[in-house]
């Protein structure tokens, strides 16, 4: 895994924040089901897209409906927010990355679904003026 920077801040448009919404199919059941992994993932992530957390991640797993059972998670962070709902049924992951610094969504998306083992993945940006 390419754990070098993924801040690219000659690709990223000069606006006030970017908004990453990230669906990653077919992850690996075993990663998406552990909550220390998610952890790790979340540190990892603020390394590689060098954000700075804020406070303890928050991994909780609920649903009564087998269609969005899974662990969620929450990461502030000083720019802003991380959050995720991991889906057993499908084995996707809906990861959600906002912050007022710029990184580069597209490269964010590589790492994460390399680190889920996801199949294929689709991301959608929002820039916030």
């Amino acid at each position: 895994m390419n754990t070098s920077s993924a801040i690219q801040l000659n690709t990223v448009p000069d606006v006030w924040g970017i908004a990453s919404a990230i669906d990653i199919y077919d992850c690996d059941p075993g990663k998406i089901r552990n909550a220390e992994y998610i952890k790790r993932f979340v540190k990892d992530l603020c390394d590689f897209i060098e954000m700075k957390r804020f406070g303890d991640t928050q991994v909780v797993h609920f649903g009564e409906d087998e269609k969005v059972e899974g662990f969620s998670m929450v990461q502030l962070i000083e720019t802003s927010l991380i959050s995720a709902h991991f889906a057993n049924l499908t084995n996707t992951t809906y990861l959600d990355v906002f912050s007022c610094k710029a990184y580069d969504p597209e490269a964010t998306r590589r790492f994460a679904q390399d680190y889920f083992d996801g199949s294929r993945s689709c991301l959608s940006v929002t820039y916030r003026q």
